[in-house]
């Protein structure tokens, strides 16, 4: 059964990156505030004094966030900026720490929700990790 939800979701980020890369614009796309609400005070994507990354903007913002609702709806729960807050906290995390197996129980540590106090476990916690450095910080 997980594979097959492994599976799912792979399949599922495969589309969104396609749909992501689409080398015509659309005129009549119109932005949404959950596409184009500023991720820290300093305004969207701005990086803050602490050295983390900017948060997503634009497409990779919505990319970012919907991949995260399709690993577990209740990782972002409605909290989109704090969905990415944590994201920008786990990449300077990263930063030290080039350990695979560390950087999971870093994100099992950070992503917790209100029916998981404890993280999403290490393979949901794997899959958030894979997200966060394709869409927030893809050179750590």
């Amino acid at each position: 059964m997980r594979t097959h939800h492994t599976a799912t979701l792979l399949a599922a980020l495969a589309v969104l990156a396609v749909a992501g890369c689409s080398s015509s614009p659309k005129t009549d796309a119109k932005p949404t505030a959950s596409a184009t609400a500023p991720t820290s005070p300093a305004g969207p994507g701005a990086a803050d004094t602490a050295g983390a990354p900017p948060g997503p903007t634009g497409d990779k913002r919505v990319i970012y966030l919907a991949t995260l609702n399709g690993i577990d709806p209740e990782i972002v729960n409605g909290k989109d900026d704090e969905a990415i807050s944590r994201g920008r906290d786990q990449c300077t995390a990263m930063k030290d720490e080039k350990d695979p197996t560390k950087r999971v129980a870093q994100v099992e540590q950070r992503f917790t929700g209100p029916g998981h106090p404890n993280g999403f476990g290490p393979t949901k916690s794997a899959l958030i990790l894979a997200t966060v450095q394709a869409n927030i910080c893809p050179t750590y």
